[in-house]
């Protein structure tokens, strides 16, 4: 089954159902095995999906463009708040109304639940050390334990 189609989108209700499944059983089985606070598990795309149609609408074909402004991700084990939900759109999920997260906080966050310091980890790249955050990443602590 695709992924990233732009047509179709029920099907990607048929996509979810095959991992929700797997995914529960791999939480409880970390949970079980006293794996669940040292995992990190995190689920995203490449892009959010517009709420506007493409293709004939009114039709079972119809689908979604992708939208790079307002994007899903969910992360849960590992020192992450359980059922906390970060940022909110407005009513078209066209642009983020409450609490942004940038892609590079969302890495220190990230890096943070790692056991890293994002301020400390570069890299060496064309002769000067970089950090992966640059110098605007900051840890979000509202989705920390």
């Amino acid at each position: 089954q695709p992924w990233d189609n732009h047509d179709e989108i029920l099907e990607h209700r048929k996509l979810g159902e095959k991992t929700d499944g797997a995914i529960a059983a791999f939480m409880s089985d970390l949970k079980m095995r006293g794996l669940w606070d040292e995992t990190l598990m995190m689920w995203g795309g490449e892009f959010g999906r517009g709420v506007v149609g493409q293709g004939e609408w009114n039709t079972l074909e119809a689908g979604r463009d992708h939208h790079p402004r307002c994007y899903s991700v969910w992360m849960a084990g590992a020192g992450v708040k359980g059922g906390h939900v970060h940022g909110e759109t407005d009513d078209f999920s066209y642009n983020i109304v409450k609490d942004p997260m940038h892609v590079r906080d969302w890495s220190a966050t990230v890096l943070r639940l790692l056991g890293i310091d994002h301020e400390k980890l570069t890299v060496k790249h064309d002769g000067t050390n970089r950090r992966l955050t640059d110098v605007h990443g900051e840890v979000v602590e509202e989705v920390l334990k």
